[in-house]
C-alpha cells in the first residue's frame, strides 16, 4: 500500500489480510529541497520503499499486488482502476491539478515492475500488478448539484474518497447491509476537510476540498465569500500562487493560529484563549453546516452521518458536531483516515475477483 503526502510517504504491508506492519516514510526538508518539482520525486520515494522492505525481511518476488492512492485525474467513477499509461501520463503533467499524492500509482506502478522483474528471474509465475482505488476526483454528482452560480463555475469534485468510501461500507457491514443499500453522509475532517452524501453506492454530491469550496479546516478557509475575495486578488498585493495558498495551505487555523494542528488549538482554548474557543465551535458548525445542506439534497432521508479522519479523535469537536446535526440521522464516529486499510480492503476484493476493475481513459469525461 503506497500513500504519498506532502512530506512523507506511508506503506502498510499485508498477509492473508493481516497487516504485517505500517510505516511512515519521512522525507527531510533537506531532501526534498533537493528536487525543483513534488513529481521529481518519485524515484527517492520508490528507493526508500524498497530499502524498507529489504530491511524488513520481505522479498519482493513475494508482493502479488501494490495498490496505491489515487491521484488528481479526471474525474472518474468511484472503484478500483489498473494503473495504466494514459494515467501515469495524466499524473505526471499535473493537467487536473499537481499534488504529492499523484505519486502514489506511478511508484506503485515502478514497485510491480521491479517485482515481475525479480519474479522472472526467479522463474516465479504470476504477474504483480498496480492499482488505485477511489481517487479524490472521483465523479458520481447528480446533474442538478454541479450547477454553479455562474456557468463558469460549476462545482466540482475533490475529496476524501478512499477513506470516505471504506467508512461507508464499515458503517453499512454494522447494519448488516452494503454500500448500495445505505443513504449516508460522511465528514472527513484532517488537514483538510471534505463532506459528501454516499447513496445506493455512489457519491451524488460532496465539496470540493482543494478548491475552495466546503467548511474550514486546520489549513484551508473552505468557502470564502465572493467580493472580499476579487478585492483581494485585484489590491496589488499578493500574486496568483499567495491567493491559492490562503485558501489552501494558509488558510483555517493557519491563518488564524499560525498552526494547523487542531490539538493546539484546543490546548489553548482549555488554557482559556478565547478566540480559539470561539474557531473550535465555528469549525463544528461549518462541517455540521455542509452535513445539513447535503441532507435535503435526498429530502433528509439519511440512514446516517459518520464523522471521520485524524479530528475525529477529538471527541469535544465530534460531540459538539453531533448535536447540532442529530436531528436528521444518527451519527458515527470513526476516528482516523484509515487509508491504508482501505486500500488494503480494496486490493484483497480484486485478488478474490468482487470487483470490477476499470480502465482509465482521460476523455471519459
Amino acid at each position: 500500500m503506497v500513500n504519498t503526502g506532502s512530506t512523507s510517504t506511508k506503506i502498510g504491508f499485508y498477509d492473508a489480510g493481516e497487516m504485517l506492519f505500517e510505516k511512515n516514510l519521512t522525507h527531510s526538508a533537506e531532501e526534498v529541497a533537493k528536487y525543483a518539482s513534488v513529481m521529481d520525486q518519485g524515484g527517492m520515494r520508490r528507493d526508500a520503499i524498497t530499502a524498507f522492505l529489504a530491511e524488513k525481511g520481505i522479498a519482493l518476488e513475494t508482493i502479488d499486488l501494490a495498490m496505491a492512492r489515487g491521484g488528481l485525474i479526471t474525474p472518474i467513477r468511484t472503484g478500483v482502476y489498473g494503473v495504466n499509461q494514459e494515467m501515469k501520463d495524466a499524473l505526471m503533467s499535473g493537467q487536473d491539478g499537481v499534488h504529492a499524492c499523484n505519486l502514489s500509482a506511478l511508484i506503485a506502478d515502478d514497485i510491480a515492475a521491479e517485482v515481475n522483474k525479480a519474479r522472472a528471474e526467479k522463474g516465479i509465475a504470476g504477474e504483480c500488478r498496480a492499482f488505485i482505488a477511489d481517487p479524490p476526483m472521483a465523479d458520481e454528482m447528480l446533474p442538478e448539484v454541479k450547477v454553479g452560480g455562474i456557468p463558469e463555475f460549476e462545482r466540482r469534485t475533490l475529496f476524501h474518497a478512499l477513506n470516505s468510501r471504506a467508512m461507508v461500507r464499515r458503517y453499512a457491514r454494522s447494519v448488516g447491509k452494503t454500500n448500495k443499500e445505505v443513504t449516508v453522509i460522511v465528514a472527513h475532517m484532517g488537514g483538510g476537510s471534505s463532506v459528501s452524501l454516499h447513496r445506493n453506492g455512489l457519491v451524488i454530491d460532496t465539496t470540493d476540498a482543494l478548491g475552495g469550496d466546503g467548511p474550514v479546516s486546520p489549513e484551508r478557509a473552505g468557502t470564502v465569500p465572493g467580493f472580499p475575495l476579487v478585492e483581494m486578488c485585484f489590491s496589488g498585493r499578493y500574486t496568483k500562487d499567495e491567493i491559492k495558498k490562503k485558501l489552501v495551505g494558509k488558510g483555517g487555523a493557519v491563518a488564524y493560529f499560525g498552526t494547523n494542528d487542531i490539538r493546539e488549538v484546543a490546548a489553548r482554548a482549555d488554557a482559556g484563549d478565547a478566540r480559539c474557543e470561539v474557531f473550535l465551535k465555528g469549525f463544528a458548525v461549518s462541517v455540521a453546516k455542509y452535513i445539513a445542506s447535503l441532507a435535503v439534497v435526498v429530502d433528509g432521508k439519511v440512514d446516517a452521518i459518520v464523522l471521520t479522519g485524524g479530528i475525529a479523535n477529538s471527541k469535544a469537536i465530534t460531540d459538539d458536531i453531533s448535536r447540532r446535526v442529530g436531528f436528521i440521522a444518527p451519527v458515527e464516529v470513526y476516528p482516523g483516515e484509515n487509508e491504508l486499510e482501505s486500500l488494503a480492503e480494496n486490493g484483497y476484493g480484486i485478488l478474490a475477483g468482487e470487483f470490477e476493475i476499470g480502465t482509465y481513459h482521460q476523455d471519459r469525461f
